[in-house]
């Protein structure tokens, strides 16, 4: 009802002679929020209104990437859309509809984000193209620190160790849930990406991500292997069986269990929503700091983001004026100090104090101020690489063995990709 609300007001404004990107007209955006999200970001929406005079028309669908190719492709476009990954935007910069900054906006972001994140926001290109409006930190592994005491792992040796020792216990390590449909197998992709960022190095993790590193190469396939030796049947709750079929936001429930069910999960920031919304039998919710905590996934001192990135579609008044407050500190704290929505800012003004708890405030200043930031891999390569990413993850945890056959069978995939359809897209450092 809402995406038909929204598409009958663009149709009346246009069939009436008045563009919605008129200098007057509200600002027509485009993004993939709906529901809380969808609200939480109409707050960051509305100070824009309180403070420009401009309004605007806000269209939230999951399906933000498919309805933004067709509305660029009947000449219709957003003045701007938010998209859910680098890889996506890159998609319509590298097809010319997708604007570059120009040096006023630029400057708006470069003077509110890192370097690291500035190149970030150039996806490839010596040109700034968009505004991370929210991020997420993914090299984490969250515990109970109530019952992970005594040294914690700082090497992916130790992190080995630790793992096979509380197995060896009788205790189970890993919360492991795959299930994400139609993308399931996506949390296994994070694995190995982090593994190989922390061993390999940012280097050739975006040789890898780029499409000029072979899947079967010594580092990409040591990388496979680490993660299938932490990550054996006997270390997974319910076993690999359960791992496939339960969903990754469910998967962390039993860390918060009376006995725990498992003790570690590697997730990205965004979990510690779904953890403080688990309700325990005796009504309680676990809290950021008492309940859970994080591990920054051990290795190289390098992390991996992800964020949601605001590009400019129609070059008009009201859209150049929301692209500057979106990169502006002012709208960057506004997600971020809603209650339990565990969102987090990339733009080094937004101080530590918006942040309600001292992990949150931890996965804030990581964000911030890392001295090598890098995208998520998966989220950068074509789509037919991805997907094969996807089902080569799901069938190595359930067969071991097929290592071999499956790197190859990747590599057929990646062979089979035109050059000019991958991207280059640098980790920020």
């Amino acid at each position: 009802m809402k995406r038909l609300l929204a598409l009958v007001m663009a149709l009346s404004l246009v069939a009436g002679g008045c563009s919605a990107s008129a200098e007057d007209g509200p600002v027509v955006v485009l993004a993939s929020w709906t529901g809380e999200e969808e609200k939480a970001f109409r707050q960051v929406l509305d100070a824009f209104k309180a403070d420009t005079g401009i309004d605007y028309l806000y269209e939230g669908t999951r399906a933000v990437d498919q309805v933004l190719a067709s509305d660029v492709q009947r000449g219709t476009p957003p003045d701007v859309a938010v998209l859910p990954n680098a890889g996506v935007l890159a998609k319509y910069q590298k097809s010319g509809d997708l604007l570059p900054l120009d040096e006023d906006l630029s400057a708006a972001v470069t003077r509110s984000f890192s370097p690291q994140w500035v190149r970030l926001q150039q996806i490839g290109t010596e040109k700034v193209y968009a505004v991370a409006v929210k991020a997420d930190l993914k090299s984490l592994i969250w515990y109970n620190p109530a019952r992970l005491t005594g040294i914690r792992p700082t090497t992916f040796a130790g992190l080995r160790e630790y793992s096979a020792g509380l197995a060896a216990a009788g205790g189970t390590p890993w919360c492991v849930g795959m299930g994400a449909p139609p993308a399931s197998g996506w949390p296994g992709t994070d694995w190995i990406e982090d593994i190989l960022l922390h061993s390999a190095g940012p280097g050739k993790y975006w040789q890898w991500a780029a499409g000029g590193l072979e899947w079967t190469s010594p580092e990409v396939k040591q990388a496979w292997l680490d993660w299938g030796s932490v990550l054996e049947p006997a270390a997974i709750r319910g076993g690999t069986a359960a791992a496939l079929l339960t969903d990754f936001g469910d998967a962390g429930k039993p860390m918060f269990t009376d006995p725990p069910g498992c003790a570690l999960e590697h997730q990205a920031s965004f979990i510690m929503s779904r953890y403080q919304n688990f309700q325990r039998p005796d009504g309680t919710f676990p809290k950021p700091g008492t309940d859970f905590d994080f591990l920054p996934f051990p290795g190289r001192d390098v992390s991996e983001v992800a964020a949601d990135l605001a590009g400019m579609f129609q070059d008009t008044p009201g859209a150049r004026k929301l692209i500057e407050f979106l990169a502006s500190e002012k709208a960057q704290r506004i997600w971020p100090s809603i209650p339990r929505a565990n969102a987090f800012s990339a733009n080094g003004k937004v101080g530590l104090d918006v942040y309600p708890d001292q992990v949150s405030r931890r996965v804030a200043d990581t964000i911030t101020t890392a001295s090598a930031l890098c995208f998520d891999a998966s989220d950068l390569m074509p789509a037919t690489m991805t997907g094969a990413f996807h089902r080569a993850v799901l069938e190595y945890l359930s067969n071991r063995d097929r290592l071999e056959i499956l790197l190859k069978q990747l590599d057929d995939v990646q062979k089979s990709i035109q050059p000019g359809e991958w991207l280059n897209i640098h980790c920020g450092q």
